[in-house]
């Protein structure tokens, strides 16, 4: 699974980037960034509606019962770990990414685990009992973003066209 998904250096964005520069204008500059990231909220929004409606269905619990003794909820760190950011200076676009610092140190891979689909785990934390779970559906990061990424894409170019014309 790839770490994020770019927008980079097309050779309008480039070409926009230098021509804002010349222009100077600090308005301009941040109201195109401002667009480009608006451009890219909905693609984070769908990642993370996409990583919450992940299923991790497991045997259930054993007859001891009680409550999870874990009070971090995976789905929604991951979700909150989905970040956007945009440039405008040598290497204009936006990325959406899942930022890995955001996660605790024992779930920084669990984002790329889901993907492929084959969650395995200690029972509990005990390491001499081990448990697999299969994400359903498989696949939440490459298929939400190849269904967004046109649509991002478009919105972008929108943009693109309309800074161009005011700086015409």
């Amino acid at each position: 699974m790839p770490s994020s998904v770019r927008i980079l250096g097309t050779g309008q964005l480039v070409d926009l980037s230098r021509r804002l520069r010349r222009a100077g204008g600090p308005r301009l500059r941040q109201n195109f960034s401002r667009r480009v990231r608006r451009a890219a909220e909905p693609l984070q929004r769908d990642l993370q509606r996409s990583i919450r409606g992940v299923q991790l269905p497991g045997k259930g619990r054993s007859t001891r019962g009680g409550p999870s003794p874990t009070t971090r909820p995976l789905r929604a760190n991951i979700a909150g770990a989905i970040r956007i950011s945009v440039r405008s200076g040598a290497s204009p676009g936006a990325r959406v990414w899942v930022d890995r610092s955001r996660l605790p140190a024992d779930i920084r891979n669990m984002p790329w685990v889901i993907e492929v689909g084959r969650v395995r785990h200690p029972v509990f934390g005990n390491r001499r009992k081990w448990e697999t779970q299969w994400a359903r559906p498989t696949g939440w990061w490459s298929s939400t973003i190849q269904a967004g990424t046109p649509r991002m894409r478009a919105e972008i170019e929108r943009v693109l066209g309309d800074v161009r014309r005011d700086l015409e």
